[in-house]
């Protein structure tokens, strides 16, 4: 394999003008410079030149790739692209401009380059050089260029695939990050790497169009077989069901054959009914046609009575009628005073009630004015008596005459003076205690006051409470008994009003009953009118069928549903195209429109055969349990298959509504379902349900119809022996009249009740409050009272200390007196006063009382006289009711009795009338009986012949219904040569009769004469099929019960059946359709066949390629990634292998990456350390680069995340492996790495330039000379101009050799890199202390 020798690059990202980066012969070449210089740009161009995308070179478009740097104002633009400052040290003024100013300052004061290149100068094996060339311009087109050739980006690539350079692959590029993605990636993404480099992703496209194309044959073969098995089945079923439908037919025709044996004997018997009751009529009639003639006379007086009679019955009905109004007017007057006379009783009631009361009340005002009263009286005598106490006080005074003299009064004031003197303090305590008694006294003289008068009012209040209860029994007892009158009444009214609804729901639903008969005779009605209309256009048919030879018939004559139960589908499924008009070409229709518009005869529908569009059935419904298509039920001509298909279309005819769900939603067919019942489900999803009163399907029997009046003669009849409802009501207002009386009574005696328990409760508060005051008052008197005798002992012991004092001072003065000594003078002049303050005091007590006896008393008889003032406004209000009332019932009364007399006088009236009518009556009996006594015989003529024109009538309806049936039904009657056929019979004749034609009322001569005509329509019967047994008379009951049983067997056996009659058609249809499926088949297995060859091909050359590359990768993976990891101290290094999750097609999932560093356990790549994902990276990339490797590779600092002594590894596994053939070329900032390469490219940033530029150092062809101390050697080299001087110390080699030659020494150039370090720092600018290379 070739080298890259240099590369050339010009305005190139950051290298502005011309630049060479130059290798040489090195195999082993590292790229260093400070960080932004413009390093990594050297690796953007190597992939530039080899076509790699923009996306790949850190650039969003190519021409973002074009040189634009930042420029001096001053600077001039040369012609290669530099720039010349025409200031001082590149600077005029010491401004700059950068590069967005200069952008917005336009190209004339900066033109920037139009167009960047890169050139790679590549040495072959036979050591010619190639020059690739890729031109860039700032508009983003590219230009290749081989030996200055231009060439196409195809013909590039091509010729770098020659040299094994693989650009799709880029597994001979590792960019800045590649590392890390590579370690993180998925096992999906390392699938998709090894597809690359192996070639095999070619092959994908044509693998998923092949593998797409193979299951589509598959699938179409799948579905081929598939198809051909249904038809296969499809076919049995309708052998199947040819064989039900033959053995269906033959049942058929010996239903049908017992069909027409039990219509023929029908016949037979009606024939002989009619002939034998003509002949016995024409005999009845002559005979009486003898006996009219003599009963006229009586007959016309027998006319004339009825007429008297008729005309008096009239008259009493009338009257009758003008009665029972009035009776019911009498009626509703009398149910009106009911309510009246129950509120009058009411009221009444609630009056003698409120007097009661007030009667009550009264005796107790009665006894509160006489408590007033006697406690009056009872002051009156006490201030009396005070006043009488007081006079004789005064007299006895007087009378006794003890009145001192001046100087005894005087001494004996003196003397008290020098006793109050010595007994001061005593006499002190003395006034004190006796002012403090007499208080004492009369606090306890008034609370025992208050004491009684509590205890007075409490027993008072008690019996008053007791007086209360009584009467709140009584109301109570009437209470009960009004709710229990009140109870049954509301009973008996809830029965009657149960049984009155009752009766109202049976009146309702009879009513609904009858109107639904009516409702039904009027579509009777209708269904005979439509039959009318259906005449008419049967008639207009018939006539264009004899005008114009292509009409074939309306499409409910030339279809009938193959069975009965069909019907009503059938129908529903032809809708308006039920009375179409087929005919056999376009032509036709238009002359049948024309002819129609002519003659005014209506409008029509036509289906012309020859251009009707129709549109087959869907096949995929048959077979479908409980579904038939609609035109599998319809029994028709085989040459009116295009019309009939065209009016039942897509449509099914299903069992119920719930198959038709199931067929149009669940399944989602689009047709239209229509049930049994007439029920449709639409194409659309709508449905139409129900049945009309007009269908087409609908046919009304007489047998129908007089049913239906029969049971409206019922409803009516039970109408009217349901009772009147005015009866029932009068009896509930009456009950609703006494359970409103009753109401208010137990109204009233609730209220009296409340009434009691308010003054009840008032009572009880009363005297609890009574009660408190006296519980309050009593404890205090006791403790007064107590207190009081406390008192008086002591007052007694000061007393007796002053007594001493006292009779020793007024010892003189007592005995000059008379006096025992000086209280007993003082007694008795104090006794008076004493006396006379007790006496007050007691009268005071007394009068106290008495005066809240009476204030107590009053307020009692105010609230008695209140409650009787109320009562007695009560009773005003009752008694002007009852005036009203009793007004009102006086009016009513009176109207009744007018009405009364009335009705006794129209009563007798009714009594004369009637006596006239049954004189009438009588008159008219005696002229029926003589017309009877002469009428006897013609009567039981005219029985005879009623019944016999009875029979007669009823034979030929008969016999008509049957014929009618025939032709309806297509029943083939075998007829005599000179018998009309079958069609010719109306199909709506109704055999009339004159209901009259038997009055004895009417001309009986001319009536008995005229016979009703029975028309055989010109049909006679041949009877010569029927059996002589059949044709005898026996046993007619047992005979058809025999004949119906025959044909209800084999009606039976045939609707078990259900057979396709259109299976035989179906077969052959299926016979052709299998054969064309089984050609179909044939096609798409080898169809399939041929996919799964080309697939297999492309499958299994993909999995070739893919399976080359992986077992190389994987086998060189485990070495490569041991000799990465192994040191001395570890030399068994790591283990690393690839394990793919397919291994039959491992292309299409992951291959995992699986890394184990020395002495450690295996773990998923994300546990790994940076470091040692990066080698496991590394380890990968050199295993994917050794398969179809090529010339060199290029690394972008790739040793970022590694330490040293991974760096070492790193750089000795390059070493090692550098060669021809191997080309590295590493961008690194690590010493440990690029300080072992052979060559040094050091790019540096030129600030004065605003550039970036390269110095190459390649020790051996820049070594001058060598010459070898004992123990180093020197070597003098030469760069850009500069000579330097290298002392290389000398180290044994491992086997204890010294190097030799200079490619030996080249491998520890310590010095000579740190001279190339000193260039770069003098040509970078940069100070000694930023250092970018370890020592």
């Amino acid at each position: 394999m070739g080298k890259l020798v240099r590369l050339e690059v010009y305005n190139f990202k950051s290298y502005k003008g011309h630049h060479v980066l130059q290798i040489g012969d090195s195999y082993f070449t590292s790229v260093i410079g400070p960080n932004g210089s413009g390093k990594s740009n050297s690796m953007d161009a190597i992939s530039f030149v080899l076509g790699i995308k923009s996306s790949h070179l850190r650039s969003a478009h190519l021409r973002d790739l074009v040189y634009r740097g930042r420029v001096l104002r001053t600077s001039t633009i040369n012609g290669d692209g530099s720039a010349t400052n025409a200031g001082v040290n590149g600077h005029a003024n010491g401004d700059e401009v950068s590069e967005d100013e200069s952008t917005q300052r336009g190209t004339q004061e900066r033109p920037d380059p139009k167009s960047a290149w890169v050139t790679a100068v590549y040495e072959d094996d036979a050591g010619d050089e190639q020059f690739w060339k890729r031109t860039i311009t700032n508009q983003g087109v590219s230009e290749y260029r081989i030996n200055d050739r231009v060439v196409t980006a195809q013909q590039y690539n091509e010729v770098l695939e020659a040299e094994n350079i693989l650009i799709r692959a880029r597994n001979f590029l590792v960019f800045q990050g590649d590392v890390e993605a590579i370690a993180s990636q998925s096992p999906k993404d390392l699938t998709r790497l090894i597809e690359q480099i192996s070639g095999s992703l070619e092959y994908k496209a044509e693998y998923e169009r092949l593998k797409e194309a193979q299951d589509e044959a598959l699938e179409n073969q799948t579905y081929s077989l598939h198809r051909r098995r249904g038809i296969n089945s499809e076919l049995k079923q309708y052998e199947e069901q040819k064989r039900e439908a033959e053995t269906y037919s033959k049942k058929a025709d010996e239903r049908d054959q017992a069909i027409v044996t039990h219509i023929l004997w029908k016949l037979h018997q009606f024939q002989r009914v009619i002939e034998e009751s003509e002949a016995e009529i024409e005999r009845h009639q002559e005979e009486l046609k003898e006996h009219r003639r003599s009963i006229e006379k009586y007959e016309h007086n027998l006319d004339e009575a009825k007429k008297d009679q008729t005309k008096i019955g009239k008259e009493v009905a009338k009257a009758e009628k003008y009665i029972k109004s009035k009776g019911k007017e009498v009626e509703a007057k009398e149910n009106g005073l009911i309510p009246i006379a129950e509120k009058i009783d009411i009221s009444r009631k609630s009056v003698a009630r409120c007097e009661k009361r007030v009667a009550e009340i009264s005796k107790e005002r009665d006894g509160h004015i006489a408590n007033i009263k006697q406690s009056t009286k009872e002051l009156k005598v006490v201030e009396k008596a005070q006043a009488q106490w007081d006079k004789e006080r005064k007299q006895l005074v007087e009378r006794e005459g003890r009145e001192l003299s001046d100087a005894d009064i005087q001494q004996y004031n003196r003397l008290k003076i020098e006793v109050n003197k010595r007994t001061a303090a005593d006499q002190t305590k003395v006034d004190n205690l006796s002012h403090q008694q007499k208080a004492d006294e009369e606090t306890v003289n008034s609370l025992k006051s208050k004491v009684d008068s509590a205890d007075w009012q409490s027993q008072k209040l008690e019996t008053e409470l007791g007086d209360i209860n009584e009467r709140k029994a009584a109301v109570n007892s009437q209470i009960k008994e009004a709710s229990r009158d009140i109870t049954s009444k509301k009973k008996v009214y809830n029965e009657q009003t149960s049984e009155r609804l009752r009766l109202a729901q049976i009146r309702t639903e009879k009513d609904e009953q009858l109107q639904e008969v009516l409702t039904k005779l009027l579509e009777a009605e209708d269904g005979k009118k439509q039959n009318e209309k259906d005449i008419r256009l049967r008639t207009t048919v018939a006539d264009m069928k004899s005008h114009f030879p292509g009409v074939r018939g309306r499409v409910s004559e030339l279809c009938k549903p193959i069975e009965k139960r069909y019907g009503t589908a059938v129908s529903t499924v032809l809708g308006r195209n039920f009375d179409a008009v087929i005919v056999e070409n376009e032509k036709t229709a238009i002359e049948c429109i024309e002819y129609l518009r002519d003659q005014r005869r209506g409008q029509a529908t036509f289906i012309p055969l020859d251009t009707i569009q129709w549109t087959a059935s869907n096949s995929n419904l048959k077979g479908t349990r409980g579904t038939r298509m609609a035109i599998d039920t319809i029994s028709y001509d085989s040459s009116l298959e295009r019309a009939v298909a065209y009016v039942c279309g897509n449509a099914v005819i299903c069992d119920d509504l719930n198959i038709a769900k199931h067929v149009c939603w669940e399944k989602r067919n689009d047709v239209k379902a229509v049930t049994l019942d007439g029920s449709i489900i639409h194409k659309g999803g709508n449905m139409t349900g129900g049945q009309g009163g007009k269908q087409d399907t609908r046919r009304w029997e007489d047998a129908e119809v007089e049913n239906l009046r029969k049971l409206k003669d019922k409803l009516i009849a039970e109408l009217s022996s349901l009772p009147k409802p005015r009866r029932g009501a009068t009896e509930e207002e009456t009950l609703q009249g006494e359970l409103t009386g009753l109401e208010q009574k137990f109204l009233y005696a609730k209220e009296e009740m409340k009434a009691h328990e308010r003054n009840q409760t008032s009572k009880k508060k009363e005297l609890a409050h009574i009660q408190e005051q006296l519980g309050a008052a009593q404890p205090k008197y006791q403790e007064k009272l107590r207190e009081l005798e406390g008192s008086k002992g002591h007052l007694e012991e000061l007393q007796a200390a002053v007594s001493e004092v006292q009779d020793e001072v007024f010892a003189d003065f007592c005995q000059r007196l008379g006096y025992e000594n000086i209280r007993l003078y003082e007694a008795q002049q104090g006794s008076l006063q004493q006396e006379t303050a007790r006496k007050n005091l007691e009268f005071s007590t007394q009068k106290s009382r008495l005066q809240s006896r009476i204030k107590y008393e009053e307020q009692q008889l105010q609230e008695t006289q209140n409650r009787i003032k109320r009562l007695e406004d009560q009773t005003k209000q009752d008694q002007a009711l009852i005036n009203e009332l009793e007004a009102e019932q006086a009016s009513t009364q009176d109207e009744l009795d007018t009405l009364a007399a009335e009705l006794d006088q129209l009563a007798e009236q009714l009594e004369e009338q009637k006596a006239r009518h049954t004189q009438k009556a009588e008159k008219v009996n005696e002229q029926r009986r003589e017309v009877q006594k002469r009428s006897k015989t013609v009567e039981s003529s005219l029985k005879a012949i009623s019944g016999l024109e009875s029979e007669r009538q009823i034979s030929a309806s008969g016999r008509y219904g049957l014929l009618k049936k025939c032709k309806l039904e297509d029943i083939d009657l075998p007829l005599t040569e000179k018998s009309k056929a079958l069609d010719q019979l109306p199909i709506d004749e109704v055999l009339h009769t004159d209901p009259d034609a038997m009055d004895l009322d009417e001309d009986e001569d001319s009536n008995s004469n005229q016979r009703s005509n029975i028309q055989d329509y010109g049909i006679e019967i041949d009877f010569d099929d029927l059996d002589d047994d059949l044709k005898e008379v026996g046993d007619d009951a047992r005979t058809e019960e025999e004949l119906k049983d025959r044909v209800k067997a084999l009606n039976g056996e045939l609707d078990h059946m259900a057979p396709n009659m259109r299976a035989m058609e179906r077969v052959q249809t299926a016979k052709g359709r299998l054969a064309t499926t089984d050609k179909d088949y044939e096609d798409a297995r080898k169809r399939a066949a041929k996919a799964k060859d080309s697939f297999g091909k492309v499958k299994e050359r993909r999995f070739e390629l893919f399976n080359k590359a992986f077992s190389h990768i994987s086998e060189q993976i485990g070495p490569i990634y041991k000799d990465l990891t192994k040191d001395p101290n570890l030399p068994m290094g790591g283990q690393a292998y690839l394990d793919m999750e397919d291994s039959d097609e491992p292309y299409l999932d992951g291959i995992k990456y699986h890394a184990m560093p020395p002495l450690k356990r295996f773990r998923d790549m994300e546990h790994l350390s940076g470091g040692e994902k990066t080698m496991a990276a590394l380890a990968l990339l050199f295993a994917v680069h050794s398969y179809q490797p090529s010339p060199f590779f290029v690394l972008d600092e790739v040793d970022a995340a590694l330490d040293n002594a991974n760096v070492a590894k790193i750089a000795n596994y390059i070493r090692d492996h550098a060669a021809p053939g191997m080309q590295f070329i590493v961008i690194s900032l690590k010493t440990g790495l690029f300080q072992n390469s052979e060559a040094l490219v050091g790019i540096y940033r030129d600030q004065a330039a605003n550039t970036s530029k390269a110095l190459t150092l390649d020790l051996l062809a820049l070594l001058s000379y060598i010459f070898v101390l004992s123990s180093a050697f020197v070597i003098k080299f030469e760069i850009q101009g500069l000579e330097l001087e290298a002392f290389l110390p000398i180290s044994p080699n491992a086997d204890g050799v010294l190097p030799r030659t200079a490619k030996d020494l080249v491998w520890v150039p310590l010095d000579a890199y740190r001279s190339f370090e000193r260039i770069l720092r003098h040509r970078n600018n940069l100070s000694r202390e930023n250092k970018y290379f370890m020592s």
